[in-house]
């Protein structure tokens, strides 16, 4: 049984960090503040993606469907492998058309003593007749963790609420409260479309290390899984991991490049992509997704021979 545990955090201060999202590494010690080391040393972070608290609609490949008041404030039920990346996509591809989206889908940024912090909710002015004139929209980080110890998760409400994540601690940024919480078991979920599928593809959530400065850590090659023509063209870039005052900087292959898949056994990778894969999987790196394609789509031949980023 491979159990993963979602949480859903309010942001109640301005953040100052990563402008993609909120790195696992940071997660992961701002849990190691709450847990005993005994406990802590198994758990493994993913990185928290930004949602907006907005209404939004479900896609077409989640198991529920219909439109849902403020979707992006909780977490939906978790029924089929596809439902787990509702909120994995910096996009948002599930808020509602009628919202003005390219407002919506990114955050304000406001500056704190000189530095530009992602505000932890957006005001938007509408019409002169409308009933109200301003509209708010608070911001949530979704993460999920899971653990080398089985018997670790699920972790208590008292030590997922509170954290802070960000620059400027002392000061009050980058505090949240725990919205919600479920586990969820990997194995039990419907991997149908997956099972049916043809062919397939591989979309890079987070970047994918493939060089890291950090001590003792493994350089990797691209996976021979993923089904490319020219390394050199995929899309990379630069992180960095700091461990105290120390910065090391992780070569990667960037978040959202799409690339061909050649294995055989893509319910196992898509559980295994969940979990993650390469350096530094612990702290957020290397999360996949795999999608069912028609081996026909002209877009999808143009994807793999192109490997490209989708964010």
């Amino acid at each position: 049984m491979t159990r993963i545990q979602q949480v859903h955090w309010e942001l109640d201060m301005d953040y100052l960090g990563h402008p993609y999202y909120v790195s696992g590494n940071a997660i992961y010690h701002a849990l190691g503040m709450q847990l005993e080391h005994d406990i802590h040393q198994h758990i493994n972070a993913s990185h928290g993606m930004f949602v907006p608290g907005q209404f939004g609609t479900f896609p077409e490949e989640h198991s529920q469907s219909g439109i849902r008041p403020y979707m992006g404030s909780s977490l939906p039920d978790v029924e089929s492998y596809n439902d787990l990346f509702l909120f994995r996509h910096p996009d948002h591809p599930w808020l509602l058309d009628t919202r003005p989206r390219d407002g919506l889908n990114a955050h304000d940024i406001r500056f704190q003593s000189g530095m530009p912090a992602l505000a932890h909710e957006t005001i938007m002015g509408r019409p002169d007749d409308a009933r109200k004139q301003q509209q708010t929209t608070r911001w949530y980080v979704n993460a999920y963790l899971h653990a080398d110890d089985p018997g670790v998760l699920p972790l208590g409400e008292d030590v997922l609420d509170g954290l802070q994540f960000g620059g400027k601690r002392n000061y009050g940024y980058g505090t949240t409260t725990l919205k919600d919480t479920q586990v969820v078991d990997l194995e039990a979920l419907d991997y149908s479309r997956l099972e049916d599928g043809e062919a397939f593809i591989l979309e890079l959530v987070t970047p994918f290390v493939l060089r890291s400065e950090y001590p003792k850590a493994n350089n990797v090659d691209v996976p021979w899984w993923w089904s490319i023509d020219d390394e050199a063209r995929l899309r990379q870039r630069l992180e960095k991991i700091i461990e105290g005052g120390d910065i090391y900087e992780l070569e990667t292959v960037d978040h959202g490049v799409v690339v061909g898949y050649d294995g055989d056994r893509p319910v196992e990778t898509a559980i295994s992509g969940v979990t993650r894969a390469g350096n530094h999987s612990k702290y957020g790196f290397g999360e996949l997704r795999v999608k069912p394609v028609t081996p026909d789509e002209t877009n999808v031949k143009k994807q793999i021979e192109n490997p490209k980023s989708e964010h």
